[in-house]
């Protein structure tokens, strides 16, 4: 019996939520911040906080106030206040880029609601105060103009930087970068099968609790998914430099040739595979006046026989049941046949 070890040395997301006085949702987004450094299960299950960093975070000064604030998110309204602005200036500044979300769910009406860390909306406020009274620039009202959006794309670069920095393994790291590509667009750039294949075993969960309704779960599709061309193309190229370097590391794993033998092997006591033993010849025999030779049909071994698929001509078409009503009445003109030969013998014997 084998004991696990790693249950002394390191917790589980639920109970290192606990010990941090965290919600299960605060701390996966300090695992994605990396302001919770966690490790990954030897046995591929989901990743696990050492019991050094649960130490660690709990000794800092003012735990646990201080972690929380560090993960505190606002949204619009919240925002707008925190920042002392009006909610409108507040929409047309995170449109513009100037507030990154660092995550995103979407509400019972389908709408989504966009959520920025409340620590760098102060450093925003702070560091450019003129952008927070008078007109709007006029750069950033055409953006506004043009239905510029720009809060979908900075959430997946950032959510795409907070798993590179997550692994070091090539394959993976070139598995995140095909997340946040079409399916399309993954085959072009990756055109081996068995190289996409693997890339989709390893593809990360962008969204770790995707919504349970149809239409939710298109909405975080199509947010997920990149679809500036700009950033498309800036995706391809990364996703091919990152295949490059996982080429070098390790091929990706194929499907092991078959033997000659190996469909008669596998196929079922009694049954061979279609062609086994009559294999089609690859061009038909041609006669002597230059037609296609009659086929030969096999002959079975039994000399009465004739082969179902053969007859003769002026034959009536049977039905499902004429091959047992013809063989019923052969059978009883046999027997009449045999009664009346050993009558008659019998009569010319007396």
């Amino acid at each position: 019996m084998t004991v696990r070890q790693t249950s002394t040395t390191s917790l589980a997301l639920g109970r290192a939520a606990q010990e941090l006085a965290l919600k299960r949702g605060e701390l996966e987004l300090a695992l994605q911040l990396g302001q919770v450094r966690a490790a990954q299960d030897d046995s591929g299950g989901p990743p696990r906080v050492e019991r050094r960093e649960i130490d660690r975070l709990r000794a800092g000064h003012g735990f646990p106030a201080a972690l929380r604030e560090r993960l505190r998110t606002v949204g619009t309204v919240d925002g707008a206040e925190l920042a002392s602005i009006s909610q409108g200036r507040f929409l047309r500044l995170a449109r513009t880029g100037h507030f990154a979300p660092v995550w995103f769910y979407v509400n019972r009406y389908h709408a989504v609601v966009w959520l920025y860390l409340a620590e760098e909306v102060l450093d925003f406020t702070r560091d450019h105060a003129s952008l927070l009274t008078g007109r709007t620039p006029p750069e950033f009202r055409a953006l506004l103009a043009a239905g510029e959006d720009r809060r979908p794309r900075n959430w997946r670069g950032r959510r795409l930087g907070q798993l590179l920095r997550a692994s070091s393994d090539p394959w993976r790291r070139a598995a995140a970068i095909a997340a946040v590509l079409d399916p399309v667009t993954v085959a072009k750039t990756v055109p081996d099968p068995y190289e996409r294949s693997r890339l989709s075993v390893l593809r990360p969960e962008m969204v770790p609790a995707p919504p349970k309704s149809p239409r939710g779960r298109e909405i975080v599709d199509r947010l997920v998914t990149a679809d500036h061309p700009d950033e498309i193309l800036w995706h391809r190229a990364s996703l091919a430099e990152a295949l490059r370097e996982a080429r070098e590391h390790s091929a990706a794993p194929r499907r092991a040739p078959r033997a000659p033998g190996a469909a008669l092997a596998r196929a079922p006591h009694g049954t061979l595979p279609l062609g086994a033993l009559h294999p089609a010849a690859p061009h038909a025999a041609v006669g002597k006046a230059g037609r296609p030779a009659p086929v030969q049909h096999p002959r079975s071994s039994r000399p009465w026989s004739r082969p179902s698929s053969v007859r003769p001509s002026g034959a009536r078409p049977s039905g499902p049941g004429a091959s047992g009503v013809r063989s019923g009445r052969r059978s009883r003109g046999t027997a009449r046949a045999l009664l009346g030969r050993l009558w008659r013998t019998r009569a010319g014997r007396a």
